[in-house]
Parts: structure tokens; C-alpha cells; sequence
């Protein structure tokens, strides 16, 4: 058996195309049932969030399951595969292990450190476990998987510095307010950074996000997704006086919010703070608004020197990561390869058993007209003696320090004793 990971994330397909994969939560029996019908598919498990979707399964065979669960992922979604080729990867066995690793302790996520994949892993473990397509190598791999995002958090400061800008702006937000609690966002412009932007705005507890774009129908699928409200583009400022933190990122050759629209806003407020990140080149925001008095501007260069600081950090942390990650790769490899020992030993001790109780009855007959032997004592006898002898060649089976030698040792036991496959 191998396990292997079929899939698609935010580094090798845009959103347009992840969306099309992507995997509801509520209706996820269905192709779950449909990836561990697949022949070549033992076990399996779909994690499906806004960055990813993949397929992790056990399989029997590596090429012709990758193969299937490709076809799969194009079928169900009625995608052509011709689309989906440039964007699709495959693991197999040492590098599916990794990836999962690196995933669960989201080495591999937009956000390097963000705490939200880990959750989400164990929500996609948890609905395999429901609908009965995890066995006993998933159910064993991923909980080997938590643990390791677990022991990357605690022993490393993976997640403790910002190194995205949208990360580093919420963190400066942070700076301002003390707490995003109850605190209500607009963002102006609905591409990837306001999205970003979004996400971690509601992880760290805001009240309401209002979503103004170019294209409105644009505004009103991110509002839909972040439970926000989209407003008119054209009427953002008239929103101004109703919000703490205005996050811009538009694509506009002219300033968005100026300065008369700042201070109008402030009057209305009572001079309540209000904090702007302005991570759009060309600038969206007037900088003289900084010169009001409990106005913020921060510019897309001032995050910049945050990332930057942070970004040497994290690039050490993740080299501790990899290292915890390398190590338990190689104790779940270790058991992995173990399983190759269990039918091996099935079959010894059946044959074993098999000679045992042929050898007992012979000798029951052989006694007629002798003195009685009790059956049950004779078998306990012979029980005992069987079980002494494959004391030794079943423990040399499941050693799991050199799994070359227990290759070995797997092929000369069942040549000797002539075990069938």
C-alpha cells in the first residue's frame, strides 16, 4: 500500500480554477465515496479549502492511482483534463508524507505559520472518518500529521511574525486598537490582498467587513463569502465615519479617499481613531490625511519594512520545522513499512497452526486402547511450544530499524516455508 496526494493550491492555479474543484463540506459523501470506489483506492480523504483542493488516498498501485484520481477530479467537476494538467500535482509515498507534514504545520500555506490549516485538515479527517473511507493508515497518518503541526507551532515561532503584506497590516492594526474585536473593516478593492486581508481580519475577531469594488458583483461574491455587506463603489466615502480600519488595494491611477473626505468622516465620528493601510502602487489614500489628528496612514512601503524584518525570522524557523518534519518522517515511514510484515505473519502462524493441530489429532488416534490424553492439556502444550518458536522470527518481522533487513527477512520466511502471496 502507498499513500498518495492528488491536487491543486494556491501556487499552481488561480482562484477561478481552484473554485471549480473545490468540495463542499455538506455534500462531501458523495465523492468521498466516489475516490474509494476507484480500484487502484483503499483509503481516502478530500481537503478542500479556499487555497487547496487535494485528494489524499491509500493506494494499491502508485501510477494507475494517481491516474484515476486525476480522471476523478476532472469528471466529477466536469472540468477537461486539458485545463487542469499545468495546475494538477501528485505525491507519492516519502513526498506525500512530507507534503501533508508541511501542510498540517502550514510550511505550504499563502500565509506562511497561519493557524486555520490545521483546523481545517482535521474537519476533512473528520468527515473521512464519518462516512467510513479512512482505514487504518490514514486514520494513523493524519494523527501522526496533527502532532506534527502541533510540535512545529509549540517548538518553533513559525507563526509569529508577518511576512505577507496584508498579514503585516493587520498586525499594525493591532498596534493602534489593542483589539480587533467589534472593531468594523472596509476594504476597497475585492482582489487577492483584500481577501487575505478579510480572512485574517475575522480570525482576530472583527464585527463587520464592508466590501466596496470596481465590479459591484465582484464586492457582493466576497461579501457573500466573508458574511460581509458590499457597498457602491462610487459611495465608499459615505461610509467613512461607520468604520475603524479602511484596508485599499485598487488598481486607480488617482487617490480613492482624500483629505476632505478624512476629516468630514472624523467630525462625524467624534474623532473616534481611524486607521488606513494603504497597500495599493499606485497610492489610494491622500497622504496629508496622516497629518489629521488621530488619523493612521500606513503605505504600502511601511508594511514592506515589517514584512522584511520578520521574513529573515521566519526563513530560520522554518528550518527548525523541516528538521521536526524530517524526523517524523522517518518513524511513520518505519511503521509504514512495518504492515509489510503483518501478512507474512498471519501466514507463518496459519501454517504453523495448521501442522500443530494435524500433528495433535494424529496423535489422538495413534492412542486408541492407550492411556487417555487430555485434548485441551495437549493443546495447550503445543500452543505454547509454536508460540516459542516464532517468538524470534516474528519479532525479527516487525523490527523496524533497518527496513531493508525486514525486506529480507519477509522474502527467506516465506521461501522457506513456502508461503503463498
Amino acid at each position: 500500500m502507498h499513500i498518495v496526494v492528488v491536487g491543486l493550491n494556491h501556487k499552481t492555479a488561480p482562484v477561478e480554477l481552484r473554485e471549480k474543484l473545490a468540495f463542499p463540506s455538506d455534500t462531501i459523501e458523495e465523492p468521498l465515496r466516489r475516490v474509494t470506489s476507484i480500484p487502484q483506492v483503499s483509503e481516502g480523504l478530500i481537503l478542500s479549502t479556499c487555497n487547496r483542493v487535494e485528494v489524499l488516498a491509500v493506494v494499491r498501485d502508485v501510477g494507475e492511482g494517481i491516474k484515476e484520481i486525476r480522471n476523478f477530479l476532472s469528471s466529477h467537476h466536469r472540468v477537461p483534463m486539458s485545463r487542469l494538467d499545468a495546475s494538477l500535482y501528485s505525491y507519492d509515498s516519502y513526498d506525500a508524507i512530507k507534503h501533508i507534514f508541511q501542510v498540517a504545520s502550514s510550511l505550504d500555506s499563502m500565509v506562511i505559520g497561519e493557524p486555520q490549516i490545521l483546523g481545517q485538515l482535521k474537519e476533512a479527517y473528520s468527515l473521512a472518518s464519518k462516512h467510513k473511507t479512512s482505514g487504518v493508515i490514514l486514520h494513523k497518518f493524519l494523527h501522526k500529521a496533527f502532532l506534527v503541526g502541533k510540535k512545529v507551532r509549540t517548538e518553533t515561532r513559525i507563526a509569529s511574525a508577518a511576512v505577507s503584506i496584508s498579514y503585516a497590516a493587520i498586525e499594525l492594526a493591532k498596534k493602534i486598537f489593542a483589539t480587533l474585536e467589534n472593531k468594523v473593516v472596509m476594504l476597497v478593492g475585492a482582489g487577492e490582498m483584500s481577501e487575505l486581508a478579510a480572512r485574517h481580519l475575522l480570525n482576530h475577531g472583527v464585527r463587520d467587513i464592508l466590501i466596496a469594488n470596481r465590479t459591484h458583483s465582484r464586492a457582493e461574491r466576497l461579501a457573500k463569502e466573508f458574511d460581509g455587506r458590499p457597498i457602491v463603489f462610487e459611495d465608499l466615502t459615505l461610509f467613512l465615519d461607520q468604520v475603524d480600519i479602511v484596508i485599499t488595494s485598487t488598481g486607480s491611477s488617482h487617490y480613492t479617499i482624500r483629505y476632505d473626505d478624512v476629516r468630514r468622516a472624523l467630525k462625524i465620528r467624534k474623532y473616534k481613531p481611524l486607521f488606513f493601510i494603504d497597500i495599493a502602487v499606485p497610492r489610494d489614500v491622500e497622504p496629508r490625511i496622516n497629518d489629521i489628528e488621530n488619523v493612521y496612514l500606513y503605505d504600502v512601503d511601511d508594511l514592506r519594512g515589517v514584512v522584511d524584518a520578520n521574513i529573515k525570522e521566519r526563513e530560520e524557523e522554518t528550518k527548525k520545522a523541516e528538521k521536526i518534519i524530517e524526523r517524523e518522517i522517518l518513524q511513520f515511514e518505519r511503521w509504514l513499512e512495518s504492515l509489510n510484515a503483518v501478512p507474512t505473519i498471519i501466514s507463518l502462524r496459519e501454517r504453523f497452526e495448521e501442522i500443530r493441530k494435524k500433528e495433535v489429532e494424529k496423535t489422538i488416534s495413534s492412542m486408541n486402547g492407550g492411556p487417555k490424553i487430555d485434548k485441551e492439556v495437549l493443546d495447550a502444550l503445543t500452543s505454547s511450544i509454536i508460540n516459542k518458536i516464532l517468538h524470534n522470527p516474528v519479532t525479527r518481522l516487525k523490527g523496524r530499524e533497518n527496513t531493508r533487513k525486514e525486506s529480507y527477512y519477509i522474502d527467506a520466511i516465506r521461501d522457506l516455508f513456502d508461503l503463498e502471496e
